[in-house]
Protein backbone atom coordinates (compact mmCIF):
# COMPACT_ATOMS: atom_id res chain seq x y z
CA UNK A 1 0.00 0.00 0.00
CA UNK A 2 3.14 2.39 0.35
CA UNK A 3 2.82 3.29 -3.03
CA UNK A 4 -0.46 4.40 -3.31
CA UNK A 5 0.08 6.73 0.10
CA UNK A 6 2.82 8.17 -1.51
CA UNK A 7 1.21 8.43 -4.78
CA UNK A 8 0.57 12.60 -6.28
CA UNK A 9 -2.70 13.80 -5.34
CA UNK A 10 -2.72 17.76 -6.22
CA UNK A 11 -3.03 18.52 -9.68
CA UNK A 12 0.07 20.63 -10.61
CA UNK A 13 -1.40 20.92 -14.35
CA UNK A 14 -3.45 23.35 -13.59
CA UNK A 15 -1.44 26.08 -12.97
CA UNK A 16 1.28 26.95 -15.30
CA UNK A 17 2.91 29.77 -13.51
CA UNK A 18 3.91 29.79 -9.99
CA UNK A 19 1.71 30.54 -7.31
CA UNK A 20 4.00 31.84 -4.34
CA UNK A 21 2.44 32.61 -0.87
CA UNK A 22 3.24 36.27 0.12
CA UNK A 23 1.42 36.00 3.25
CA UNK A 24 -0.64 34.36 6.03
CA UNK A 25 -2.63 35.62 8.61
CA UNK A 26 -3.85 33.90 11.69
CA UNK A 27 -7.12 36.03 12.41
CA UNK A 28 -9.28 35.86 15.79
CA UNK A 29 -12.38 37.05 16.97
CA UNK A 30 -13.47 35.91 20.62
CA UNK A 31 -12.36 31.53 20.16
CA UNK A 32 -12.89 31.54 16.30
CA UNK A 33 -10.26 31.66 14.59
CA UNK A 34 -9.80 32.10 10.15
CA UNK A 35 -6.42 31.53 8.19
CA UNK A 36 -6.35 34.17 5.11
CA UNK A 37 -3.72 33.42 2.64
CA UNK A 38 -2.73 35.92 -0.11
CA UNK A 39 -0.42 35.00 -3.28
CA UNK A 40 1.83 37.55 -5.00
CA UNK A 41 -0.24 38.06 -7.28
CA UNK A 42 -3.25 39.21 -5.43
CA UNK A 43 -4.88 35.87 -4.83
CA UNK A 44 -6.91 34.94 -2.01
CA UNK A 45 -8.12 31.99 -0.09
CA UNK A 46 -9.69 31.74 3.47
CA UNK A 47 -10.24 29.04 6.01
CA UNK A 48 -12.19 28.36 9.17
CA UNK A 49 -10.23 26.36 11.56
CA UNK A 50 -11.20 23.87 14.32
CA UNK A 51 -11.90 26.47 16.88
CA UNK A 52 -12.59 23.99 20.11
CA UNK A 53 -8.83 23.15 19.33
CA UNK A 54 -6.93 25.99 17.44
CA UNK A 55 -8.15 28.01 20.84
CA UNK A 56 -4.95 25.86 22.64
CA UNK A 57 -3.03 25.34 19.31
CA UNK A 58 -2.97 28.59 17.39
CA UNK A 59 1.09 29.21 18.89
CA UNK A 60 2.46 26.19 16.84
CA UNK A 61 0.33 27.94 14.09
CA UNK A 62 2.54 30.69 14.35
CA UNK A 63 5.99 29.25 15.55
CA UNK A 64 6.03 26.31 13.60
CA UNK A 65 4.53 26.84 10.73
CA UNK A 66 3.38 30.48 9.12
CA UNK A 67 7.05 31.02 8.67
CA UNK A 68 7.80 27.61 6.66
CA UNK A 69 5.35 28.25 4.38
CA UNK A 70 6.22 32.26 3.03
CA UNK A 71 7.37 32.58 0.11
CA UNK A 72 6.86 29.30 -1.19
CA UNK A 73 4.88 27.94 -4.40
CA UNK A 74 1.28 27.08 -3.74
CA UNK A 75 1.32 24.38 -6.80
CA UNK A 76 3.87 22.03 -4.38
CA UNK A 77 1.43 21.99 -1.27
CA UNK A 78 1.45 18.44 -1.76
CA UNK A 79 5.50 18.38 -1.21
CA UNK A 80 5.65 21.18 1.57
CA UNK A 81 3.29 19.06 3.48
CA UNK A 82 6.00 16.07 3.46
CA UNK A 83 8.74 19.01 4.38
CA UNK A 84 6.81 20.80 7.08
CA UNK A 85 6.70 17.98 8.88
CA UNK A 86 10.31 17.45 9.45
CA UNK A 87 11.09 21.87 9.54
CA UNK A 88 12.35 22.46 13.03
CA UNK A 89 11.71 18.60 14.09
CA UNK A 90 7.69 19.24 14.12
CA UNK A 91 7.84 15.73 13.61
CA UNK A 92 7.96 15.60 17.58
CA UNK A 93 4.47 17.22 17.64
CA UNK A 94 3.04 14.65 15.18
CA UNK A 95 -0.59 14.58 16.87
CA UNK A 96 -3.78 16.75 16.68
CA UNK A 97 -1.78 19.48 18.32
CA UNK A 98 0.10 19.72 14.95
CA UNK A 99 -2.54 18.62 12.42
CA UNK A 100 -4.93 20.88 13.17
CA UNK A 101 -2.96 23.83 12.94
CA UNK A 102 -1.45 22.57 9.52
CA UNK A 103 -4.91 21.76 7.97
CA UNK A 104 -6.30 25.09 8.38
CA UNK A 105 -3.29 26.61 6.71
CA UNK A 106 -4.00 23.40 4.08
CA UNK A 107 -7.59 24.71 3.74
CA UNK A 108 -6.91 28.38 2.93
CA UNK A 109 -4.32 27.18 0.46
CA UNK A 110 -6.98 25.04 -1.41
CA UNK A 111 -9.52 27.52 -1.55
CA UNK A 112 -6.93 30.04 -3.16
CA UNK A 113 -5.82 27.73 -5.98
CA UNK A 114 -9.35 26.60 -5.99
CA UNK A 115 -10.42 30.12 -6.89
CA UNK A 116 -7.35 30.86 -9.10
CA UNK A 117 -8.51 27.58 -11.40
CA UNK A 118 -12.15 28.36 -11.28
CA UNK A 119 -12.63 24.72 -9.73
CA UNK A 120 -14.65 23.93 -6.46
CA UNK A 121 -11.07 22.97 -3.84
CA UNK A 122 -12.27 19.00 -4.22
CA UNK A 123 -11.34 18.80 -7.83
CA UNK A 124 -8.05 20.33 -7.74
CA UNK A 125 -7.62 16.57 -5.94
CA UNK A 126 -9.61 14.20 -7.71
CA UNK A 127 -12.61 14.34 -9.70
CA UNK A 128 -16.21 14.07 -8.42
CA UNK A 129 -18.24 10.99 -7.33
CA UNK A 130 -20.92 12.63 -5.34
CA UNK A 131 -22.71 15.78 -6.36
CA UNK A 132 -24.49 15.27 -3.03
CA UNK A 133 -24.00 13.61 0.51
CA UNK A 134 -26.19 12.07 2.40
CA UNK A 135 -25.66 12.29 6.29
CA UNK A 136 -26.10 10.14 9.56
CA UNK A 137 -27.27 12.53 12.32
CA UNK A 138 -24.35 12.36 15.13
CA UNK A 139 -25.61 13.08 18.59
CA UNK A 140 -23.64 13.05 21.96
CA UNK A 141 -26.17 12.09 24.91
CA UNK A 142 -23.76 10.04 26.73
CA UNK A 143 -24.44 10.66 30.60
CA UNK A 144 -28.05 10.66 30.18
CA UNK A 145 -30.45 7.59 30.83
CA UNK A 146 -31.31 5.99 28.07
CA UNK A 147 -35.02 6.85 28.10
CA UNK A 148 -33.52 10.44 27.70
CA UNK A 149 -31.66 9.92 25.38
CA UNK A 150 -33.69 8.12 22.22
CA UNK A 151 -35.79 11.31 22.96
CA UNK A 152 -32.90 13.55 22.34
CA UNK A 153 -31.27 11.69 19.71
CA UNK A 154 -35.44 11.52 17.98
CA UNK A 155 -35.37 15.22 18.29
CA UNK A 156 -31.89 15.56 16.39
CA UNK A 157 -32.82 12.90 13.17
CA UNK A 158 -36.00 14.78 12.72
CA UNK A 159 -34.64 17.99 12.71
CA UNK A 160 -32.31 16.55 9.99
CA UNK A 161 -34.39 14.08 8.02
CA UNK A 162 -31.60 11.77 8.29
CA UNK A 163 -32.04 8.34 7.44
CA UNK A 164 -28.64 6.88 9.42
CA UNK A 165 -27.63 8.20 13.01
CA UNK A 166 -25.06 6.96 15.28
CA UNK A 167 -25.57 6.92 18.93
CA UNK A 168 -22.84 6.92 21.54
CA UNK A 169 -22.53 3.83 23.81
CA UNK A 170 -19.83 3.58 27.02
CA UNK A 171 -18.31 5.84 28.93
CA UNK A 172 -15.42 7.08 26.77
CA UNK A 173 -12.12 5.60 27.54
CA UNK A 174 -13.33 4.61 30.53
CA UNK A 175 -11.96 0.70 30.96
CA UNK A 176 -15.35 -0.87 30.49
CA UNK A 177 -17.81 1.51 32.48
CA UNK A 178 -20.54 2.47 31.47
CA UNK A 179 -22.14 6.32 31.62
CA UNK A 180 -24.43 5.90 33.31
CA UNK A 181 -24.07 2.60 34.53
CA UNK A 182 -26.38 0.07 32.47
CA UNK A 183 -27.18 2.61 29.91
CA UNK A 184 -25.48 0.54 26.95
CA UNK A 185 -27.40 -2.47 27.56
CA UNK A 186 -31.05 -0.19 27.21
CA UNK A 187 -30.03 1.79 25.10
CA UNK A 188 -29.29 -0.46 22.39
CA UNK A 189 -32.55 -2.24 21.71
CA UNK A 190 -34.67 1.24 22.68
CA UNK A 191 -32.49 3.06 19.31
CA UNK A 192 -33.45 0.06 16.87
CA UNK A 193 -37.16 -0.15 18.42
CA UNK A 194 -37.58 3.50 18.07
CA UNK A 195 -36.08 3.59 14.66
CA UNK A 196 -37.13 0.88 12.72
CA UNK A 197 -35.23 -1.88 10.65
CA UNK A 198 -35.06 0.41 7.67
CA UNK A 199 -32.43 3.01 9.96
CA UNK A 200 -29.36 2.65 9.04
CA UNK A 201 -27.39 3.04 12.84
CA UNK A 202 -23.88 3.22 13.96
CA UNK A 203 -22.69 2.94 17.12
CA UNK A 204 -19.41 4.73 18.95
CA UNK A 205 -17.62 3.65 22.13
CA UNK A 206 -15.32 5.98 22.07
CA UNK A 207 -12.50 3.48 23.61
CA UNK A 208 -14.49 2.13 26.12
CA UNK A 209 -13.62 -1.19 26.39
CA UNK A 210 -11.11 -3.87 26.47
CA UNK A 211 -11.21 -6.82 23.80
CA UNK A 212 -13.42 -9.04 26.61
CA UNK A 213 -16.32 -6.36 26.78
CA UNK A 214 -15.48 -4.87 23.45
CA UNK A 215 -16.64 -8.06 21.85
CA UNK A 216 -19.65 -8.36 24.09
CA UNK A 217 -21.27 -5.59 23.83
CA UNK A 218 -20.58 -5.87 19.85
CA UNK A 219 -22.03 -9.38 19.82
CA UNK A 220 -25.36 -7.42 21.37
CA UNK A 221 -25.04 -4.88 18.59
CA UNK A 222 -24.99 -7.63 16.07
CA UNK A 223 -28.09 -9.22 17.75
CA UNK A 224 -30.00 -5.80 16.77
CA UNK A 225 -28.27 -5.51 13.50
CA UNK A 226 -26.23 -2.17 14.36
CA UNK A 227 -24.50 -0.69 10.85
CA UNK A 228 -21.14 -0.68 12.42
CA UNK A 229 -19.09 -0.33 15.65
CA UNK A 230 -16.70 2.61 16.07
CA UNK A 231 -13.58 2.76 18.16
CA UNK A 232 -14.64 -0.38 20.34
CA UNK A 233 -11.00 -0.34 22.27
CA UNK A 234 -8.62 2.71 23.51
CA UNK A 235 -7.59 3.87 19.49
CA UNK A 236 -4.12 3.34 19.63
CA UNK A 237 -4.58 -0.26 21.15
CA UNK A 238 -3.47 -1.77 17.43
CA UNK A 239 -3.27 -4.86 18.29
CA UNK A 240 -6.86 -5.53 20.20
CA UNK A 241 -8.48 -3.54 18.28
CA UNK A 242 -7.75 -6.29 15.33
CA UNK A 243 -8.79 -9.33 18.12
CA UNK A 244 -12.13 -7.22 18.27
CA UNK A 245 -13.01 -7.04 14.86
CA UNK A 246 -11.65 -11.15 14.51
CA UNK A 247 -14.36 -12.08 16.71
CA UNK A 248 -17.13 -10.12 15.48
CA UNK A 249 -18.76 -9.78 12.08
CA UNK A 250 -20.16 -6.31 12.85
CA UNK A 251 -17.86 -3.89 10.80
CA UNK A 252 -15.51 -1.85 12.86
CA UNK A 253 -14.87 1.15 12.31
CA UNK A 254 -12.23 3.91 13.55
CA UNK A 255 -8.96 6.47 12.86
CA UNK A 256 -10.24 10.00 14.49
CA UNK A 257 -7.45 10.15 16.30
CA UNK A 258 -4.95 8.20 14.10
CA UNK A 259 -2.05 10.57 13.42
CA UNK A 260 0.28 8.52 11.72
CA UNK A 261 0.12 7.60 7.88
CA UNK A 262 1.99 4.01 8.34
CA UNK A 263 0.06 2.76 11.62
CA UNK A 264 -3.60 3.34 9.07
CA UNK A 265 -1.65 1.27 6.74
CA UNK A 266 -0.81 -1.25 9.26
CA UNK A 267 -4.68 -0.97 10.19
CA UNK A 268 -6.05 -1.99 6.88
CA UNK A 269 -3.50 -3.98 5.46
CA UNK A 270 -4.07 -6.79 8.76
CA UNK A 271 -7.98 -5.83 9.00
CA UNK A 272 -8.05 -3.99 12.14
CA UNK A 273 -10.14 -2.05 10.54
CA UNK A 274 -13.10 -2.38 8.13
CA UNK A 275 -13.90 1.39 7.56
CA UNK A 276 -11.38 4.15 8.01
CA UNK A 277 -12.48 7.73 9.84
CA UNK A 278 -9.74 9.89 9.39
CA UNK A 279 -10.46 13.64 10.45
CA UNK A 280 -9.51 16.19 7.72
CA UNK A 281 -8.59 18.46 10.82
CA UNK A 282 -6.99 15.88 13.08
CA UNK A 283 -5.55 14.03 10.39
CA UNK A 284 -3.45 17.13 8.84
CA UNK A 285 -5.97 17.79 5.88
CA UNK A 286 -7.39 16.63 3.19
CA UNK A 287 -4.16 14.91 1.12
CA UNK A 288 -2.98 13.50 4.28
CA UNK A 289 -6.44 11.81 4.12
CA UNK A 290 -7.11 11.07 0.67
CA UNK A 291 -3.93 8.66 0.92
CA UNK A 292 -5.79 7.06 3.87
CA UNK A 293 -8.95 6.66 1.65
CA UNK A 294 -6.82 5.94 -1.24
CA UNK A 295 -5.21 2.80 0.68
CA UNK A 296 -8.34 1.74 1.63
CA UNK A 297 -10.24 1.78 -1.62
CA UNK A 298 -6.97 -0.93 -2.68
CA UNK A 299 -8.33 -3.43 -0.19
CA UNK A 300 -11.78 -2.56 -1.15
CA UNK A 301 -12.55 -0.72 2.48
CA UNK A 302 -14.74 1.99 2.98
CA UNK A 303 -13.97 5.69 3.95
CA UNK A 304 -16.52 7.70 6.43
CA UNK A 305 -14.46 10.35 7.64
CA UNK A 306 -14.70 12.15 10.73
CA UNK A 307 -15.93 15.29 11.09
CA UNK A 308 -14.90 17.96 14.30
CA UNK A 309 -17.80 19.63 15.64
CA UNK A 310 -16.95 23.62 15.34
CA UNK A 311 -16.64 25.99 12.85
CA UNK A 312 -17.54 24.80 8.91
CA UNK A 313 -16.30 21.04 9.25
CA UNK A 314 -19.07 19.90 7.52
CA UNK A 315 -18.23 22.21 4.15
CA UNK A 316 -14.92 20.65 4.23
CA UNK A 317 -15.90 16.63 4.64
CA UNK A 318 -18.72 17.49 2.02
CA UNK A 319 -15.90 18.31 -0.61
CA UNK A 320 -13.72 15.90 0.73
CA UNK A 321 -16.35 12.86 0.59
CA UNK A 322 -17.49 14.28 -3.23
CA UNK A 323 -14.20 12.76 -4.86
CA UNK A 324 -14.31 9.40 -2.79
CA UNK A 325 -14.64 6.48 -5.24
CA UNK A 326 -14.98 4.34 -1.89
CA UNK A 327 -17.12 6.77 0.12
CA UNK A 328 -19.25 5.09 2.69
CA UNK A 329 -23.29 5.18 2.27
CA UNK A 330 -23.73 8.18 4.98
CA UNK A 331 -21.57 10.65 6.52
CA UNK A 332 -21.55 12.58 9.93
CA UNK A 333 -23.19 15.66 10.10
CA UNK A 334 -23.61 17.52 14.00
CA UNK A 335 -25.48 20.51 12.55
CA UNK A 336 -25.21 23.68 10.56
CA UNK A 337 -22.87 26.16 12.35
CA UNK A 338 -25.23 29.27 12.59
CA UNK A 339 -22.56 31.99 14.02
CA UNK A 340 -20.43 31.93 11.31
CA UNK A 341 -22.61 33.83 8.21
CA UNK A 342 -21.42 33.29 4.66
CA UNK A 343 -23.25 33.02 1.27
CA UNK A 344 -23.56 29.84 -0.86
CA UNK A 345 -24.66 30.60 -4.93
CA UNK A 346 -24.64 27.08 -5.87
CA UNK A 347 -26.14 25.08 -2.72
CA UNK A 348 -28.79 26.11 -0.43
CA UNK A 349 -26.71 24.07 2.57
CA UNK A 350 -29.31 22.08 3.32
CA UNK A 351 -30.65 18.55 4.81
CA UNK A 352 -33.27 17.62 2.35
CA UNK A 353 -34.46 14.23 3.06
CA UNK A 354 -31.26 12.99 4.76
CA UNK A 355 -29.34 14.38 2.09
CA UNK A 356 -26.76 18.11 0.97
CA UNK A 357 -25.93 19.46 -1.81
CA UNK A 358 -21.57 20.25 -2.14
CA UNK A 359 -21.25 23.62 -3.20
CA UNK A 360 -19.33 23.79 -6.68
CA UNK A 361 -18.52 27.26 -7.03
CA UNK A 362 -14.63 27.64 -6.61
CA UNK A 363 -12.45 27.10 -3.76
CA UNK A 364 -14.54 25.94 -0.48
CA UNK A 365 -17.72 27.79 -2.47
CA UNK A 366 -18.72 30.09 0.10
CA UNK A 367 -18.23 33.90 0.47
CA UNK A 368 -18.10 34.30 4.23
CA UNK A 369 -19.35 37.71 5.96
CA UNK A 370 -16.89 40.37 5.00
CA UNK A 371 -18.35 42.02 8.74
CA UNK A 372 -17.70 39.25 10.14
CA UNK A 373 -13.87 38.68 8.73
CA UNK A 374 -13.39 42.61 10.23
CA UNK A 375 -14.41 41.64 13.59
CA UNK A 376 -11.08 39.38 13.52
CA UNK A 377 -7.43 40.87 14.79
CA UNK A 378 -4.59 39.31 13.68
CA UNK A 379 -2.48 37.02 16.01
CA UNK A 380 0.72 37.63 15.97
Amino acid sequence: LLPISTGEILREDLFSDPVIIHSIELLRYEDNFLCRVRSKDGAEGISVSNNMQMVSLYPIFTRRIQPFFIGKDARKLETLLEEIYVYQSNYKLQNLAFWVPLATLEFAILDMLGKIASLPLANLLGETYHKSIAVYQANNYRGKSAEESIELIKKDVYGSNAKALKFKIGGRMSNNKDYPPGRTEQLIPLVRKAFGDDMTIYADSNGSYDINEAVRIGKILETYKIDFFEEPVPFDWYDETKKVADQLTIPIAGGEQEPSLHQFKWLIENDGLDIVQPDIFYFGGMIRSLKVARMAHEKNKLCVPHISGSGLGYLYMMHFVSILPNAGPYHEFKGFNQEIPFECSTSKLESKDGTIEVPTGPGLGIELDPEFIAKHHLVE
